[in-house]
């Protein structure tokens, strides 16, 4: 029994990981198709996201295998013939107990140490793509924008790199907004990032002088505007919850706004609490699959009855986090939402009073 939900585990944590990658990845397909990303870059890149999304899924894809199994042994009676032969519901779940508990540790490694490392990686690398590759921006025919502040266009783009037909609208400076327009221009590197050389253009420039907007054309045989810096890109980037580490994230900095103090905490609650989750469903599907009289055609029941208890766990599970992240009082209901239906279902398991116990037909 082991094996068979340690491979059904693997199985369809490996397909919903692929399932959920497909889905996400589909935002990224632009950067190969639009702007010139080697498809090995693409990999690596959404390869980073794989842990985040396999600590999601894993104590919900614990809960399916379980759930499904024990409800097959059920309908093929073999959960009868094992009570039969005098064993407790306690014994039959054991295998299923040991599955969790090796989700669980894996749940750890990837909340406490994989995933703030490989959430680190994707936000420095999608940094630097979005800042230090902005020459990619420059799409033929196409108004593309860079940080938000910074818009460049693109007529045509000829074989050897030249580009015809440019503008550029410079946002960046506050109050003082820039617009180029030029006949040609060229794509180099420079020290601090790409950068476009415009050939026989025009630099407008709209500012308020003494009360009234005045425009300011300027004719230029030839200028360089540098891309590498967009909007805040030249300061340090901002570090997500996500890639803090737990010391981080119960000890913050002292000039840490309370707001995200409090974000702080409610994301180093549900680390710790997360991968417990995979035991206590495992006992919920436990609980749904072995617990009441043996019926010919009642698996259908149980799954629906098990998924609804689970679709709620989670959602509510949702909520919380949610709620405590705003407000620190709510905090211990992290925990509790983790741990109180695997109590509940080990109440059940052990002979909860008014619950009918599986019998042998």
């Amino acid at each position: 029994m082991f094996r068979q939900l340690a491979i059904a585990l693997v199985a369809v944590a490996v397909g919903l990981v692929a399932l959920v990658w497909v889905t996400q990845s589909l935002r990224f397909i632009e950067l190969v198709l639009e702007r010139g990303l080697s498809l090995l870059v693409f990999l690596e890149l959404t390869g980073l996201l794989l842990p985040s999304f396999l600590a999601i899924i894993l104590p919900v894809t614990t809960f399916v295998v379980v759930l499904f199994t024990y409800v097959r042994l059920g309908a093929d009676r073999e959960i009868t013939v094992m009570r039969a032969a005098g064993l407790s519901p306690w014994q039959i779940a054991r295998p299923a107990l040991a599955v969790a508990g090796l989700a669980s540790v894996i749940g750890y490694l990837l909340t406490l140490w994989l995933v703030p490392l490989t959430q680190s990686a994707f936000r420095d690398w999608q940094f630097e793509i979005r800042n230090e590759m902005a020459g990619l921006l420059f799409q033929e025919g196409v108004f593309s924008t860079l940080g938000g502040d910074l818009t460049v266009y693109a007529r045509a783009r000829e074989r050897d790199g030249t580009l015809r037909g440019i503008l550029v609208h410079d946002a960046r400076d506050r109050g003082t907004p820039v617009t180029l327009l030029a006949e040609a221009g060229r794509l180099t590197t420079g020290p601090s990032g790409p950068r476009v050389t415009l050939i026989n253009g025009q630099r407008q420039q709209v500012e308020r002088v003494g009360g009234e907007w005045r425009l300011t054309i300027l004719a230029f045989a030839e200028n360089s505007v540098e891309l590498g810096r967009a909007t805040r890109a030249d300061q340090a980037r901002a570090r997500t919850v996500q890639e803090r580490s737990l010391a981080e994230l119960l000890d913050p900095p002292p000039d840490t706004p309370p707001r995200d103090s409090m974000r702080f905490l409610a994301e180093a609650q549900q680390r710790l609490a997360s991968p417990l989750q995979a035991i206590s469903l495992a006992l919920v599907a436990l609980a749904v699959a072995l617990v009441g009289p043996f019926r010919r055609h009642g698996g259908g029941l149980k799954l629906a009855l098990g998924a609804a208890i689970a679709v709620g766990i989670v959602a509510l599970g949702l909520v919380i986090v949610s709620a405590a992240g705003r407000h620190a009082g709510l905090l211990p209901l992290i925990w509790l939402y983790t741990v109180l239906p695997g109590v509940v279902a080990a109440w059940v398991l052990q002979g909860a009073p008014g619950w009918p116990r599986t019998r042998p037909a």
